[in-house]
């Protein structure tokens, strides 16, 4: 069995790469299994999927803590502790990233042991030059993640007509996608691994009898203070708003349209951001009318 583990945010589309890799593992005569989890947060928070494919029937179910291959969509959740994306990955598994930065800077830097293969491609940079936007990413890491698992290209890329088409999107833009899926696939040099290999098992979850709060834990009173200025959500941005203070007319508005209130106002009434809080959704950069506020690609490198 293959098991892969996808990491990325809402907006990126992971859900729907974990579905381009179980169809096309289905269509090429495999058993596939696929599903995501996520909470109820906003376009931006860390999300995961999993998809298992086998030769025969699949038991197993939930999470996957052993993954064979893991695919991450924003290289900014390595550094997040509470997803981990690194986790239980195989000694002998592929890493694919979206990343600008080499896979021997990725490996240095979290110390991925040598018998992993790392593979690493801007894919956000891609995506923005056929696609026009940075966002969704699912058509590239499906087909990629298809690549690590050896089913055929061909077979990848009509899985990504028939995902895409599942979710409503036009035909123009589902050719883009198709697009951007053939030019990520032009430049995978990544070996695949057998679905026949014998992988780590999963470890046994060890169910326990629920116990029951008091039912005042389930209404919505609010008993403790306020930790916003605690939960640094940066982090959750791939793309970032930038202030051209030469252009500003100081009419407030992005400050008044920011929805997480990370935009303040000094004493000329001249707006900053909060970069520790604002969460890329770049509503400022629409709301603006005399296009003071631009949007900039969020780079890490090391």
């Amino acid at each position: 069995m293959l098991r892969v583990r996808f990491h990325g945010r809402g907006g990126h589309g992971m859900k729907t790469a974990s579905r381009i890799l179980g169809t096309a593992a289905f269509r090429s005569g495999l058993f596939a299994q696929d599903s995501p989890v996520y909470g109820a947060e906003r376009r931006g928070a860390p999300i995961a999927a999993f998809t298992r494919i086998d030769r025969t029937l699949i038991l197993e179910r939930g999470a996957i803590a052993v993954p064979d291959i893991v695919v991450i969509a924003d290289d900014s959740l390595l550094d997040d502790p509470l997803v981990a994306p690194l986790s239980g990955l195989a000694p002998d598994g592929i890493l694919i990233l979206n990343s600008a930065n080499p896979p021997e800077a990725v490996r240095e830097r979290y110390s991925i042991p040598e018998d992993v293969r790392v593979f690493t491609l801007d894919v956000t940079e891609i995506a923005q030059r056929i696609l026009g936007h940075r966002a969704a990413v699912s058509a590239a890491m499906g087909v990629l993640s298809c690549r690590a698992a050896g089913i055929a290209d061909d077979v990848a890329l009509s899985a990504v007509r028939e995902e895409l088409g599942e979710i409503g999107l036009p035909e123009a833009l589902i050719r883009k996608n198709e697009n951007l899926a053939r030019a990520c696939l032009a430049e995978a040099d990544v070996t695949p691994l057998s679905v026949d290999r014998l992988g780590a098992p999963e470890p046994a979850v060890q169910l326990s009898v629920p116990a029951y709060d008091d039912p005042t834990v389930g209404t919505p009173s609010v008993y403790a203070p306020g930790n916003m200025p605690l939960r640094k959500t940066g982090g959750w941005r791939t793309v970032r708003p930038v202030i051209n203070l030469a252009l500003c007319n100081q009419c407030w508005i992005c400050f008044v349209r920011c929805p997480e209130g990370a935009i303040s106002l000094d004493e000329k009434d001249n707006p900053h951001i909060d970069y520790d809080h604002c969460k890329g959704c770049l509503i400022c950069v629409e709301e603006c009318p005399t296009k003071a506020v631009a949007e900039e690609k969020e780079v890490r490198t090391w």
